[in-house]
């Protein structure tokens, strides 16, 4: 069902598997795959289900069982070449990248895909990548400095000639990009997303990012996250960035078989590479300023989806995650992220069963909303 003229309807991303290991770090039969071909064919189907966006995962050495990596940004160029509207995120590393490389890049993906190439700014948790490549291993509160300028650095080059920038990290002399990328009122650069749930990220958010990308959560987590980074957006006077939430669905025809599917994913964890990621990602935290960085109050269970995507609560059948969706949306969430354990059936399976549900809610919360203003003009 289609939303009323004037209401944004939520929109939905999902985890690209470019990785191996599929989306939880577990035993347990997980239908996807890290290669080309299928994830070709769930892009196409994604488009074809209701997804507005995709983001491909980076990785540049094994962990968490992810043993097998495609490169994020020629990954993320390849599926954006075999569809039509969907729109591809490609996650990346400042410190491995320079800004006027990926600029570069990047205004060449915009070009062939006629607009639809994102990028999404990580900050970075991963230690051992950085040292396994030679590049030296910033603090926390440091690394989201570096990214802030990076950002600052790509906005710059995208839409400026002559570009200048004298940073601690990045430094431009007159350098002027062509062809810059597809520029629209609406769009005057590709969409920048960055991730992380500490206070400095929630800072940098407010005052670079078009999109802030939380870690899984639930209602009373969000609604802290938001107003922080609305806080950070009002005090460096720029428009706020729209929010992005990361989730795993577990939808099924009645509740007991989502939960236990879901006991079946943590019975199952592969316990070894879950507490590894989990000291990696607390080493990586516990170095910032006020110590809040992400996955600091992770439970064994939430780290078993290692971007807390349990946390969320997007389990159960389609109605009550419809629900749990458009409830997310009132508070300000404008994009759910999903993984799933079984891709191509449960993404068909989304945008057959819930989102048809999710249009229906909001489309009757937007007329009670024209209802209720017209009784209070009368």
């Amino acid at each position: 069902m289609p939303v009323p003229s004037g209401t944004a309807p939520a929109r939905f991303a999902y985890w690209v598997p470019n990785v191996s290991g599929g989306l939880v770090t577990s035993t347990i039969e997980q239908r996807t795959h890290w290669g080309y071909d299928y994830n070709r064919e769930l892009a196409v189907l994604a488009e074809d289900n209701g997804f507005d966006y995709a983001l491909s995962q980076v990785r540049y050495m094994a962990s968490y069982g992810a043993e097998y990596q495609h490169e994020s940004t020629s990954f993320s160029l390849a599926l954006l070449l075999a569809t039509q509207s969907l729109k591809v995120i490609a996650a990346v590393h400042p410190g491995l990248w320079h800004p006027g490389v990926l600029a570069k890049l990047g205004a060449t993906a915009d070009h062939l895909s006629n607009g639809r190439f994102a990028v999404n700014v990580v900050s970075g948790w991963f230690k051992g990548e950085f040292t396994a490549l030679g590049e030296p291993w910033l603090e926390h509160d440091e690394r989201y400095r570096r990214s802030e300028e990076f950002i600052r650095a790509l906005r710059t080059i995208w839409t400026e000639d002559h570009a200048e920038l004298a940073g601690d990290f990045y430094r431009l002399r007159d350098f002027s990009l062509k062809p810059k990328p597809l520029n629209t009122p609406e769009r005057p650069h590709p969409e920048i997303f960055q991730g992380g749930n500490s206070t400095a990220a929630r800072r940098m958010a407010g005052r670079v990012s078009d999109w802030y990308f939380s870690n899984g959560t639930d209602f009373d987590g969000v609604s802290r996250q938001i107003d922080d980074v609305r806080d950070s957006a009002a005090q460096a006077a720029r428009a706020a960035p729209k929010f992005g939430l990361n989730g795993f669905l577990i939808a099924r025809d009645t509740e007991a078989e989502a939960r236990e599917t879901l006991r079946e994913i943590v019975a199952k964890a592969d316990a070894p590479a879950v507490h590894g990621f989990r000291d990696a990602v607390r080493q990586a935290g516990q170095s910032t300023a006020d110590g809040k960085g992400m996955w600091q109050d992770s439970s064994f269970e939430d780290l078993v989806q290692y971007n807390d995507g349990f946390r969320t609560g997007l389990i159960g059948t389609p109605e009550q995650i419809a629900e749990r969706i458009v409830a997310y949306k009132r508070l300000g969430v404008d994009l759910f992220l999903l993984g799933f354990l079984h891709y191509l059936e449960e993404v068909e399976y989304f945008g057959k069963r819930v989102l048809p549900l999710v249009r229906e809610l909001e489309a009757a919360e937007s007329d009670a909303s024209v209802l209720s203003s017209t009784t209070s003009l009368t």
